[in-house]
């Protein structure tokens, strides 16, 4: 009894029949974009992990590894496993009992392959989740999905089509045809969520400007300035959300303030670009203040819990913020950032080659500037940053929220004792020591160049390079060329390249300090070969992500779209990316929905 009881447990851990493992060793991961690849067989350092059979109807696309056992054990223990039909609405797939043998698997890898040949039934992909690696089969007809589990941490899921992860690609796509004449005429805008709720969020609006406030050029009668910002949360969504709704608000007082001083003074005008800098840093800054102190004053008066949880959610949490503010009359845009999102601008030069040109830092406990400046002011304090994060846990040094990096240690034992909270860290000395004061690079925009800039959270900068999003716009547009016959007006004062190769210079940006190298190229072993990129939205933004995700290999981009929260967050940020294009369009005083490009019709918030 003994003996058959062991025996049961041992194949109660192998791979299920219909499965086989890579065999490769756990530092990376490769995908390929056949559907058929041939199995490659077990290696030395497999071998006492997985069965040695080889079932014929295995159809592996990609492998993973290079993941912390500690995640993974956390996960195991959370008891939580989820089945994915994929279509929107649906009622997911049918469990399978956690005791369920190795043999029933078999029976249903049988079955459905049986069911595979009959012409009137749909194949099904599943994917398979094992620690850390990937395997997919093929499942058909109405054998419902069935997933197991046990202590190997196995999750089975139906895998989405390459139509559904289209869906979910596009589900929150947006863009605005800009009919201003101003020097901005399209921007696009996609979200793409790993975590639930996404922690991302994003802002953009429109402001004319009145006469008093900036003075006219001749020949021009109105101003505009447009802002753009994508915000990066994390440990919550509260923090973004404040941002979304009051950070431009904020700003575009102090520079309404700042433009007016100038306005006023006959031997100025206009405010110089240092007055315009600290303006935005004074509304950054303002900003925070009160999410993060004043925030404490009211709640303390109202002695309240129930006010201190509306209150003090978005100090609690944090984000990045990466704004972006364009002035139609100077033509100057202005990059301010707090964290690690970035902005990259992509020209075309005389040669018909694109440029790119990182607009920002990332601004992070590994960054040397950002090192150095946390150093000096916290002398004495030797773990200010440590393994490239602040106080070794924090990674973005620069953030809105985040209270605990910011709070002292009386505030924190305050509203500990009063409220809720946490017990401060042990090695808070000097508070505060992230801030939200940002960086700011001030660049001369040339729209009769066909400039572009991309803005986009961490979620896309760790899977492609600023020369490769550059190059991917580029390729974009000229599509979008090819597809119009030059016809549409966004498009017509781009120098009239038609058909023609868009290759990206290589830049001294992509290898400085501050920029950080897309680092889930390595960890899933892609090739740089462009050839693995391909153009099939219309939207620039959801083009850049689908890109990101595995382009051409749509098992790739299948299987990352299927894992759900919590467990996509392994392999995969949430990602927010905006896309503007300069040019000289119409002049409407109007800013419509591109319908052919969003998921919805509503429209945009042009004025403050």
């Amino acid at each position: 009894m003994r003996r058959a009881a062991l025996h049961a447990l041992r194949t109660a851990r192998r791979v299920p029949a219909g499965w086989k493992a890579t065999g490769r060793k756990p530092c990376a991961v490769s995908f390929s974009s056949s559907p058929n690849l041939s199995i490659r067989p077990s290696s030395s350092s497999s071998a006492g992990r997985y069965p040695p059979f080889l079932p014929a109807t295995l159809q592996s696309s990609m492998h993973l590894r290079n993941f912390s056992l500690a995640v993974i054990s956390t996960v195991v223990a959370s008891g939580a496993w989820y089945a994915y039909q994929g279509n929107a609405g649906t009622q997911p797939t049918t469990a399978l009992n956690a005791t369920t043998s190795a043999s029933q698997i078999r029976s249903i890898s049988s079955t459905a392959g049986a069911h595979a040949e009959d012409p009137v039934e749909t194949p099904r992909r599943a994917l398979l989740v094992d620690n850390d690696q990937f395997y997919t089969a093929t499942l058909s007809g109405e054998q419902p999905l069935s997933k197991h589990t046990d202590d190997s941490d196995r999750r089975v899921l139906e895998m989405l089509t390459p139509e559904q992860a289209t869906q979910k690609l596009r589900k929150n796509e947006e863009s605005y045809l800009v009919n201003r004449g101003q020097g901005v005429v399209r921007y696009d805008i996609v979200q793409v969520p790993s975590n639930s709720p996404i922690e991302d969020d994003h802002a953009e609006k429109v402001v004319e400007v009145p006469s008093s406030v900036a003075a006219a050029q001749e020949g021009q009668a109105n101003s505009d300035w447009m802002f753009w910002g994508v915000f990066d949360g994390h440990s919550g969504w509260t923090t973004s959300a404040k941002l979304r709704n009051v950070l431009i608000s904020y700003v575009a007082r102090e520079l309404n303030s700042t433009y007016k001083a100038a306005a006023a003074d006959p031997s100025i005008l206009t405010p110089s670009s240092e007055a315009v800098d600290a303006a935005i840093k004074q509304g950054f800054v303002r900003l925070d203040n009160d999410i993060v102190y004043e925030s404490v004053d009211k709640v303390l008066k109202s002695n309240s819990r129930r006010v201190a949880a509306e209150m003090l959610a978005p100090a609690l949490s944090g984000s990045c913020a990466l704004l972006a503010f364009y002035d139609s009359q100077s033509k100057d845009l202005k990059v301010a950032v707090a964290g690690d999102s970035r902005a990259v601008l992509g020209r075309r030069g005389p040669n018909g080659k694109w440029s790119a040109t990182a607009l920002s830092e990332d601004q992070t406990g590994g960054t040397p500037s950002e090192m150095q400046r946390l150093r000096q002011e916290h002398p004495g304090e030797p773990n200010v940053v440590r393994n490239g994060r602040i106080l070794g846990q924090l990674e973005p040094s620069r953030s809105f929220g985040d209270a605990f990096y910011k709070w002292s240690k009386e505030t924190q034992d305050k509203i500990k004792r009063q409220f809720f909270g946490r017990t401060p860290h042990p090695l808070l000395k000097t508070p505060p020591y992230v801030t939200a004061e940002p960086i700011i690079t001030t660049t001369k925009v040339e729209p009769s160049r066909g400039d572009f800039l991309v803005l986009a959270t961490d979620g896309l900068w760790e899977m492609l390079s600023n020369e490769e999003v550059v190059g991917l716009v580029g390729e974009w547009v000229d599509k979008q060329q090819q597809q119009s016959g030059g016809s549409k007006a966004w498009l017509r004062s781009w120098f009239g390249f038609e058909n023609k190769q868009l290759p990206v210079e290589a830049t001294a940006e992509a290898g400085t300090e501050g920029q950080r190298r897309p680092i889930r190229q390595q960890q899933y072993d892609i090739s740089g070969a462009a050839s693995r990129f391909t153009v099939e939205d219309n939207n620039a933004a959801t083009h850049l992500v689908r890109n990101a995700m595995g382009g051409k290999d749509k098992d790739m981009v299948c299987a990352l779209l299927t894992l759900p929260s919590p467990y996509s967050r392994r392999y995969r940020d949430d990602v927010t990316v905006e896309v503007i294009f300069f040019g000289e369009g119409p002049d409407t005083r109007t800013i419509t929905v591109n319908q052919e490009a969003s998921a919805s019709e509503e429209a945009p918030k042009a004025k403050l």
